[in-house]
């Protein structure tokens, strides 16, 4: 077998992780699905407000954010409680920050929706 196969082969594997992992997060964590509800709703407003290409972009690219930041704090905690099942004030200090990149991006993707969706509602 030549190098370009075993990369291949490689990539392939690794695409199927990260879909597996998609998958887990969807069906099983409750602040993503609780996330994707609330990027659903803002799509809905979206074409209900028939806001622009740019905006579109924006609001993507804010949800992505939220989901993202809501992935990383989900796998941070996992590690966290696998290292250390008992309550920890440095484990604790972790999850606090994890949860603090969570609201930076939360903050952001809030100032995102009202600069777009505020104008549009008076």
């Amino acid at each position: 077998m030549n190098n370009n196969t075993n990369f291949l082969k490689g990539r392939i594997k690794s695409i199927s992780y990260a879909f597996k992992g998609l998958w887990i997060l969807i069906t099983t964590e409750h602040s993503i699905i609780s996330q994707l509800i609330i990027g659903a709703i803002m799509c809905v407003f979206g074409f209900y407000f028939n806001i622009t290409s740019t905006e579109w972009m924006f609001q993507i690219l804010a949800i992505g954010l939220i989901l993202t930041a809501e992935s990383l704090n989900t796998a941070i905690e996992a590690i966290c409680d696998y290292i250390e099942p008992n309550f920890d004030k440095k484990i604790g200090k972790i999850k606090d920050i994890a949860a603090g990149a969570v609201t930076f991006a939360a903050i952001t993707a809030m100032i995102i929706g009202a600069i777009i969706y505020l104008p549009k509602l008076f």
